[in-house]
């Protein structure tokens, strides 16, 4: 791992910022509803969101184990584990999502910085071509934003960009980094509406409406106290399972 404290570090979050999780969350259900009905997809749902809830992160694959349970004669319950594990996360990948990647690698060192399970979460980046992209630097944690100290060390750098589409997590890691942090807002996925509706303090220092934005952001884009590119396109709505 080598050492880059005299760079930049882009911090990149992977569902709804450089894939479209909404969308993966879409094709679940559909999966779920052809194979079982739409009694046994909202039982999945209900399982998946109580689980959120005791372990912090959307777990996919344990809510699966519990939603076995009844269900062990019927010949499609098999038929979801590769459906989870063999889907096609490169089509999801927003456009021109890698194309950032390689930009910013001019600008700095970029770095995936994810929560999630230790099994589905990396196995979304290996397949999606994400992992090769910024040639295996990854860190997946259950709260990211509390997973700095160990972020700091494996990538010392002079300075951060966070880059998510959760403004709850960039206000928390700009309050904990200060202006060793930029933050940058993506205006994509159901948090969104979520942004729409609450203020969180302190806003991001710059926003964008697609991450394909970041293409036309320089190195001086990304100085705090420089000239932050808030854009006023308004977001899409989204009505998915939070993921």
């Amino acid at each position: 791992m080598g050492k880059s404290d005299d760079k930049t570090v882009f911090l990149l979050d992977v569902d709804n910022t450089l894939l479209d999780n909404d969308r993966f969350s879409a094709d679940l259900d559909a999966c779920l509803t052809k194979l079982f009905g739409p009694a046994q997809r909202d039982r999945y749902r209900a399982l998946y969101d109580a689980l959120k809830d005791e372990v912090s992160y959307a777990d996919y694959l344990g809510a699966l184990q519990r939603f076995r349970v009844g269900l062990e004669s019927d010949p499609n319950l098999l038929q979801m584990s590769s459906f989870l594990l063999d889907y096609p996360f490169a089509e999801r990948l927003y456009p021109r999502a890698l194309d950032v990647v390689a930009h910013l690698s001019t600008l700095g060192v970029p770095v995936i910085l994810s929560d999630g399970d230790i099994v589905f979460q990396p196995r979304k980046i290996q397949r999606s071509g994400l992992w090769p992209a910024v040639e295996g630097r990854v860190l997946i944690d259950v709260h990211k934003e509390r997973a700095l100290d160990a972020m700091r060390r494996a990538y010392p750098a002079q300075h951060y960009v966070m880059v998510d589409d959760k403004p709850r997590i960039l206000a928390t890691m700009k309050t904990a980094m200060g202006d060793e942090l930029t933050t940058v807002f993506v205006r994509q996925g159901h948090y969104a509406a979520e942004h729409e509706q609450a203020g969180h303090d302190p806003a991001a220092d710059v926003e964008i409406a697609t991450i394909a934005e970041m293409l036309t952001l320089g190195q001086g884009d990304f100085l705090v106290g420089g000239a932050s590119r808030r854009h006023a396109t308004p977001p899409r709505a989204s009505r998915r399972w939070p993921g």
